[in-house]
């Protein structure tokens, strides 16, 4: 058996173990060494952590734009209908000329007040069509649910089933959405 300081003395002096010989010079590299190595594991974990951090602000840059672009398309369409809360308000002003339209001609009145009434009318009709708002065509029209509100049905051997015979109310869309569904009547078939 070797005595233990022998042993130490043959494993310092053993060529090619990476060890270097033990004295103030060998520590100093052998320190040198290990700080490369905790320079290396630390700038490793650095670059790691710059990379999430990367990742995190171009997620955070794209939610970012997402949310502007999300912002700017709820602005345009708030824009455009802006004005379908007054204008429904001001549709039952515009039915009360019609009907007196309606009433004047049916008491056989063709003065100068009926001729007024009329040309509000129309002038109002013409103000709501500027701001995007139509007249829901709906006469003889195939009767459609989502432009329509069927109050009645009523037979008719001369249109068709789910035709509109009549229109008690008319229907007004705001650019492509419908604001109030026109009242309507709808044929059924004749018995």
């Amino acid at each position: 058996m070797i005595p233990p300081e022998e042993a130490r003395n043959a494993n310092a002096s053993r060529p090619g173990d990476g060890k270097a010989d033990a004295g103030p010079e060998g520590d100093a590299a052998t320190a040198v060494l290990e700080d490369l190595e905790n320079l290396r594991s630390r700038a490793q974990a650095a670059e790691q952590e710059r990379a999430q951090l990367l990742s995190l602000l171009q997620r955070t840059r794209a939610d970012f734009e997402n949310y502007q672009k999300r912002m700017q398309r709820d602005l345009a369409q708030e824009k455009k209908y802006w004005h379908a809360p007054l204008a429904l308000d001001l549709l039952p002003v515009l039915d009360n000329f019609q009907r007196a339209t309606e009433a004047a001609k049916q008491a056989g009145e063709t003065g100068p007040l009926v001729q007024g009434v009329a040309m509000i009318r129309s002038q109002f009709l013409d103000l709501l069509k500027r701001h995007g708002i139509t007249v829901i065509e709906a006469h003889g029209q195939p009767f459609d649910p989502n432009l329509h509100q069927a109050v009645m049905q009523q037979p008719s051997a001369e249109y068709p089933p789910d035709t509109v015979l009549q229109v008690l109310e008319q229907g007004f869309k705001i650019h492509d959405r419908v604001l109030r569904p026109a009242k309507v009547i709808v044929s059924v078939p004749a018995q």
